[in-house]
């Protein structure tokens, strides 16, 4: 049975599964997107894979190498048009054309000129080559991947997590935030850790939490995150736990020259932190842009959440929120936001909501994105 659009929904069924394989190479493969495929034949998989790291094969010839002789004839669904270059491997198009599949079907163009054009070249080969299925899904699935080649390409992809109560509070009224949420919604924190280049948050969380920063959960990233203070007047001491765990992961520190203690800077520098241009949120970000930081993940506090709201700088939104109600003298990441009159609040658009026991875990991606 085909749909309006020209998909089977066998093939349907495959893009929800090669999907869920795309998101297996979660923190393993950037630079690179996450991808899945499978091979459909007569209405059956015959063989699945995912590119599982980077530098490794692509998810196109791992599945190809399970389907064998069966790949003979028969569909291949990918969640990316297959790549046309030789890069650290050879083009996806070439082993698809020596496997014999018949017809392609892929979810998203690929956005990157390098890589791009290999649907043309398929379809060239005489191959059926049909693009856009869950297309939705799969760019939100590889955001930062995307963002690298849009408009505002200068700076990171943003991802803001925010651990709130029911009444919009990071902290009480004494400033405590630990815990507000349990334990699985921390470990999913650690998960979003996990598959980003850097973990940003603000000299204030430092100086109060003196957190580690480090992803510790069930997912080993390829690379650990880049450990981020944004601290203009070098408030850091030395003697914080992210400079006593650089075996770890590296500390960069975003700071205004113009606004802080030499003697400070060079203490810092002195125990392994690096320090970079961020007198202002534009400078910050295009610094990290500029060091190859295709992602951020910022974990607060209120203020630094706040102002990269205001100047629209959050690509997503990860809300863990507690069935708690704290009052109106903790911490809220919201206050400094301009009033908006109703019709001119878009609504931020829901990606997942997921109960973790006694929380929920919403994300949302900016309007427009």
């Amino acid at each position: 049975m085909t749909g309006g659009d020209g998909f089977g929904m066998t093939e349907r069924q495959a893009m929800r599964r090669a999907l869920m394989l795309a998101r297996r190479g979660w923190g393993r493969v950037a630079p690179n997107p996450m991808v899945g495929a499978v091979v459909l034949r007569d209405g059956r998989v015959v063989g699945e894979g995912w590119h599982a790291v980077y530098g490794g094969p692509h998810a196109e010839v791992m599945a190809l190498r399970a389907a064998g002789e069966a790949a003979r004839g028969a569909t291949l669904v990918v969640t990316q048009e297959p790549c046309a270059h030789a890069g650290k491997t050879p083009p996806c198009t070439e082993a698809i054309r020596a496997a014999g599949i018949r017809r392609v079907v892929y979810a998203t163009a690929d956005p990157n000129p390098v890589a791009a054009g290999g649907a043309a070249v398929l379809r060239a080969a005489g191959l059926e080559v049909e693009g856009g299925l869950a297309e939705d899904a799969a760019r939100a699935l590889n955001a930062p991947f995307f963002h690298r080649f849009g408009p505002e390409a200068w700076r990171p992809w943003v991802l803001l997590k925010l651990a709130l109560s029911l009444d919009g509070r990071l902290t009480d009224a004494a400033g405590h935030s630990r815990w507000i949420t349990g334990p699985r919604a921390r470990a999913a924190a650690h998960r979003l850790r996990a598959g980003v280049d850097a973990v940003l948050v603000g000299s204030g969380t430092a100086l109060v939490d003196d957190p580690l920063l480090t992803a510790r959960g069930r997912v080993r990233p390829r690379r650990p995150p880049v450990r981020v203070v944004w601290d203009r007047r070098l408030r850091l001491p030395p003697t914080a736990r992210l400079l006593a765990t650089l075996d770890q992961a590296p500390v960069w520190i975003l700071t205004d020259p113009a606004h802080h203690d030499p003697a400070a800077r060079a203490a810092l520098e002195a125990r392994g932190a690096r320090l970079l241009p961020g007198a202002t949120l534009h400078e910050g970000l295009t610094s990290l842009r500029r060091e190859g930081i295709d992602s951020v993940l910022v974990e607060g506090g209120a203020a630094l959440a706040g102002a990269l709201l205001r100047e629209g700088f959050v690509d997503r939104l990860a809300l863990f929120v507690a069935p708690r109600l704290l009052g109106p003298g903790g911490a809220d990441p919201f206050a400094a936001l301009p009033d908006t009159p109703l019709d001119r609040a878009h609504p931020w658009r829901r990606r997942t909501l997921q109960p973790l026991d006694n929380d929920v875990l919403i994300v949302l991606d900016r309007p427009g994105s």
